[in-house]
């Protein structure tokens, strides 16, 4: 087992595991910390606790020391720098007619790097926007490419529930989600109500994925053929989340409500894909 502690550098990040050496570090501190880019100003999101030796990447990097007031003053002046630089940056995008579009700026703690996040449709030569940043800020330059679900997570927003993106405030990392969950789910394939701020797949649509999954498991689909205590039927309709299934029993009209523990499943049927443009919603997946 190996002690670690927990930081994360921006709100709603991913957190890392640090070694806190002989440091008392509680959840809520800030810390400063040796990373691959450098020493790095970061919050302690959890306390210090043992975890299994193949969970930690080694060699585990060090905490420098539990910040300063100096320390927090030097991050609240690199904020300010980042003001300074994107107003900079999109001046000489600008005047070198790049096709891109600036994000976000950041700067590492001890100004030995500064990153400059931008969107565009493909590849685009920036080798000269480099060469003159660096003239202008005397520093490394390092200009990184992403993708319109990191630039929802960086700038923020409001959802269409009316609260703050996930991505923005707790989820750290993007897990995958596909048309044919919002389908299982029974939502509308509407690409415009099952699509996000930044236009791809609601994350939310992964959070009772695993639930329906379940429920799909034991819930006969539609034309399935049942046995239920009347006889022989065919399933015509279901309700997954009440767990109820609407059957027609041979040669008779009337449909009936069963629960779906009550029925022997004699021959299933795959599931009915409803979705009419497959290859304009797949958009939403990448």
């Amino acid at each position: 087992m190996t002690n670690v502690v927990s930081v994360r550098f921006k709100d709603g990040g991913k957190s890392y595991f640090f070694d806190p050496g002989k440091f008392e570090i509680k959840h809520g501190m800030f810390v400063i910390v040796e990373t691959a880019r450098g020493q790095e100003y970061g919050e302690v999101v959890a306390d210090i606790r043992p975890i299994e030796d193949d969970k930690v990447v080694t060699p585990l990097k060090p905490v420098i020391r539990i910040a300063t007031e100096a320390d927090s003053k030097k991050q609240i002046e690199n904020k300010e720098k980042e003001r300074a630089a994107i107003k900079t940056c999109e001046e000489k995008i600008l005047k070198h007619k790049i096709d891109m579009k600036l994000v976000d700026v950041e700067y590492t703690f001890d100004n030995s790097k500064v990153l400059f996040y931008f969107t565009a449709d493909g590849r685009v030569d920036f080798r000269e926007l480099v060469k003159e940043l660096a003239s202008v800020f005397k520093t490394r330059i390092e200009l990184r490419q992403i993708g319109v679900r990191d630039e929802a997570k960086m700038i923020g927003g409001l959802g269409i529930c009316g609260r703050p993106l996930c991505c923005s405030t707790f989820l750290s990392d993007f897990q995958p989600v596909s048309i044919k969950m919002a389908k299982e789910q029974g939502l509308s394939l509407n690409p415009t109500k099952i699509s996000g701020t930044c236009g791809r797949l609601m994350c939310c649509l992964k959070y009772e994925q695993e639930a329906y999954d379940d429920l799909l498991r034991r819930v006969p689909g539609v034309d399935a053929i049942v046995r239920t205590p009347e006889g022989q039927g065919t399933v015509v309709s279901i309700n997954l989340l009440k767990e109820q299934v609407k059957v027609r029993i041979d040669g008779e009209t009337e449909v009936r409500m069963y629960k779906a523990d009550d029925l022997e499943v004699i021959k299933k049927t795959k599931r009915k894909d409803n979705v009419e443009n497959i290859a304009e919603l797949k958009v939403l997946e990448d």
